[in-house]
């Protein structure tokens, strides 16, 4: 039978049938009923003389009939109970095909049967995450107020019904725009304009939205500029931080997370938006999946549930905590798009791929550094792999902890009376700072200025680790500010909380930095004196990353081993972005551990696909032989990374006629995944390489263009064309070949002031300063280049591509 319970007919079903054994119970008493009727009128037969004797031969016929009628009765009641249960095995079997498709229908549908849940789910974050701008979503003051920033007043007020706000556009003059739409609740409030709204244009479509920086603190009920991280200048209009620009479209950076079914239409051609939803908030089918099926089985008069489709729902509540996990992670993780398309209960990996432990998001031991959204934290703590899941903490529709402070933790934790919620733990005096398990074990940082989230990596406290390594630790969070009195008068008002402390070391203040490595050696003592032999310092895959970050050659052999490692060792996360970082740097020796990982089908995904990457610098008759077989893998991610590694390795040009067929239909769904985010220029670059790769030289140069015509203050672009201009140049002859050259000049021009732009705002990156660098040699102004090609070396002394351009512009200039 179904793995399904009854369906809403199940008590009916068994008041009108009833079970085999009950069934024929109640037929047996029936029968035994009939047969003391017959037995009593012989009784009285006898009595008058009928019959003379119980063995006459009218007597046996009496017997015999009396068998015959038991038997017909059984007859009878086993056709009527083949019948039921035919009756019943039909409607079990009747179900919807395995192939059919659940539509969205909205939370009125769901209402009715689910009143608790949605009583929970009102006005929680996921019902408040947008809203139309309307008297009752509006909390920011727009009474007619001034508030300042960079130099200029901008006004909130009131036009009827219309909320205004007064602010630098565009074109950076100052102008009037409407407030559309209203984005979160608390602790702030964020508010959205319309763009380019046409007026063939349905009513449930939305043109391109903007995220104004201007922001209501809703706590402390004041208006503030939410600047985008170490950029303390004013924005000029055309920037892409500006809040007209790129970054602060609510399409490309907000919607998924903050809507149920959207769908993005844009179209290329007309740079335009035609933005649906089926709900403005992240509503039921948001986390159940599409709910038409459930709605109809629900009011069907069946006793069962769908055999095919179960309850026509997405399966949240399986024998582990990947399938809960996996609905909630698009929105609460890091993440590349892959494929548009998700719905609650498909795979994570089908649709998204999630970033690894950067260094610009994460600390070297897995710490959350830049803003994360807690999946990436929480695959790596214990807590993932004993099987603990969201709800097991969080109510899944209000959102709230299920348990008021400690509780939370010790509902589950309950160990020896007085092991963990007690001073002889933590240390502390109850009721203080540091007596709270999340003050140690889910230190919080502060983004989009007062939105403090705390890191779910549920970690121990280390402060070992930040002696030996640098990391951060959550001791040291509190306690730095012991050391304040030993800061710089003029430095000391900002230095607030500990992510200010590690955020000025950074940037350089070594008196600051010294200040933290003395926090951290107290802190360390501490712990030693606390604890003693009992004390846990377990290795920890930091001891890998920190060194080879920090360019120490002894560090390849430990990045090697850290990829190797058990799942019970290293969290897959780790494990993959030590391949990643390997492969970025160009150590070879990760191929041959990267050809063992892919090797081993139980491998996680995201350990898959970065062992793939590293085939990047491997040889090409090495790539073709390990990457060919994995155009057809089951897992789309780690298919369309081969195809794209057999392209950009160079591979590609070593393959057969049939070889590069199959790449070439593979590469059908990498241009898919590319093109889900096709409002981006990034994604047509992306492709204008792989064709370039290809030879398609037409068609690289119409994606090159695409991109500058979407995002025409990006870099890269230009630069890359320019070059594949110079290349089909060298091949024409004449007018032709000199009018290419001459507007590859003219695109070099057009990037040098933009990379010089870029290198200025991200100055601890790499990969940006190598690029003007580059842009300085060829613009003929090689000094300078040497100095940002220096700097690259200096903040990635292991990627030798830039050592050897550091090297070979020395000798040019007799250095």
């Amino acid at each position: 039978m179904s793995e399904y319970p009854l369906g809403s007919l199940g008590s009916t079903f068994f008041l009108l049938f009833p079970p085999l054994e009950l069934t024929l119970l109640i037929l047996s008493r029936s029968k035994h009923s009939e047969h003391r009727s017959a037995d009593a009128s012989l009784d009285k037969r006898v009595a008058g003389g009928s019959v003379t004797g119980g063995d006459s031969p009218r007597s046996r016929g009496l017997g015999q009939t009396r068998v015959l009628g038991q038997a017909r009765v059984l007859v009878a009641a086993g056709a009527i109970l083949l019948v039921v249960a035919g009756g019943v095995f039909a409607d079990y079997w009747s179900a919807r095909p395995a192939d059919a498709v659940a539509s969205f229908v909205g939370r009125s549908s769901c209402i009715e049967c689910h009143k608790d849940q949605t009583a929970a789910f009102e006005m929680s974050h996921h019902d408040l995450a947008m809203d139309i701008a309307t008297d009752e979503t509006v909390l920011g003051d727009f009474n007619d107020v001034t508030f300042e920033h960079d130099g200029m007043t901008n006004r909130l007020f009131r036009d009827g019904p219309k909320f205004m706000v007064h602010t630098d556009g565009p074109t950076g003059e100052m102008q009037d725009f409407e407030v559309k739409y209203v984005f979160g609740v608390t602790p702030l409030q964020q508010y959205m304009v319309e763009f380019d709204r046409t007026p063939d244009m349905k009513p449930d479509e939305i043109g391109r939205l903007q995220v104004l920086r201007i922001s209501w603190d809703t706590l402390g009920k004041k208006w503030f500029y939410l600047r985008p991280p170490d950029v303390a200048d004013k924005l000029a209009a055309d920037d892409p931080l500006h809040w007209t620009g790129i970054a602060q479209r609510w399409q490309t950076m907000c919607a998924d997370c903050h809507s149920t079914d959207l769908k993005r239409n844009f179209n290329v051609a007309t740079n335009r938006y035609h933005t649906t939803f089926s709900e403005i908030d992240v509503s039921c089918e948001a986390c159940h999946g599409p709910g038409s099926l459930h709605v109809e089985l629900a009011n069907e008069k069946s006793l069962f549930w769908d055999r095919n489709h179960g309850y026509g729902l997405a399966k949240l509540k399986g024998g582990d905590n990947e399938a809960q996990l996996q609905a909630c992670a698009p929105c609460h993780s890091r993440r590349g798009l892959v494929d548009a398309n998700f719905h609650a209960g498909d795979l994570y990996s089908d649709h998204y791929q999630l970033e690894m432990l950067n260094p610009d998001t994460y600390y070297a031991d897995g710490q959350i550094k830049d803003e994360v959204y807690v999946y990436g934290s929480f695959i790596q703590s214990k807590m993932y792999h004993k099987g603990i899941r969201c709800t097991d903490c969080h109510d899944p529709h209000s959102l709230k902890l299920k348990h008021p402070g400690n509780e939370t933790c010790t509902s589950c934790h309950q160990h020896a009376a007085g092991k963990y919620d007690v001073p002889s733990h933590h240390h502390h005096a109850p009721g203080t700072p540091g007596s709270m398990c999340v003050d140690c074990h889910m230190p919080h940082r502060t983004y989009m200025e007062v939105d403090p989230r705390r890191d779910h990596s549920l970690r121990m406290p280390r402060p070992d680790l930040s002696v030996k390594l640098g990391t951060p630790n959550a001791c040291s969070g509190c306690h730095v500010q012991n050391q304040l009195q030993s800061i710089a008068e003029d430095v000391r008002p900002k230095l607030n909380d500990y992510q200010a402390w590690l955020d000025t070391a950074d940037a350089g203040d070594e008196s600051v930095a010294e200040a933290i490595r003395k926090t951290d050696i107290w802190c360390d003592e501490a712990c030693e004196k606390w604890y003693g032999a009992e004390r846990k310092t377990p290795y920890h895959f930091a001891e890998a990353l920190a060194p080879f970050r920090k360019g120490e050659e002894s560090s390849i052999k430990s990045m090697l081993e850290l990829a190797m490692m058990p799942e019970d060792s290293a969290p897959a996360l780790a494990r993959a972005t030590a391949l990643t970082e390997l492969g970025a740097n160009n150590i070879t020796e990760a191929i041959k551990v990267a050809n063992e990982v892919l090797k081993k089908k139980d491998e996680p995904t995201i350990v898959r696909v970065a062992a793939v990457g590293v085939f990047s610098i491997a040889q090409p008759a090495v790539t073709k032989k390990t990457l060919l077989p994995l155009l057809d893998d089951a897992s789309r991610l780690v298919s369309n990374e081969a195809a794209r590694v057999l392209v950009s390795s160079g591979a590609y040009r070593e393959l057969n006629m049939s070889e590069k067929t199959r790449v070439d239909l593979a590469l059908r769904s990498v241009h898919d995944s590319i093109m889900a985010a096709s409002d981006r220029a990034g994604a047509h670059m992306a492709w204008a390489m792989l064709c370039e790769q290809q030879g398609r030289a037409d068609e690289a140069i119409q994606a090159y263009e695409t991109a500058m015509r979407l995002e025409p203050t990006m870099t890269g672009p230009r630069t890359n064309l320019a070059a594949l201009l110079e290349r089909v140049a060298e091949q024409q002859q004449g007018t032709q070949s000199m009018r290419l050259v001459a507007r590859a000049a003219a695109l070099r021009d057009m990037e040098l002031p933009l990379l010089e732009r870029d290198a200025g705002l991200a100055k601890d990156n790499a990969d940006v300063q190598y690029r003007y660098g580059l842009a300085l040699y060829l613009h003929g102004d090689e000094a300078a280049a040497l100095k940002q090609l220096r700097r690259a070396v200096e903040l990635a002394p292991n990627i030798e591509l830039f050592q050897t351009a550091v090297r070979l512009l020395e000798e040019k200039l007799g250095k």
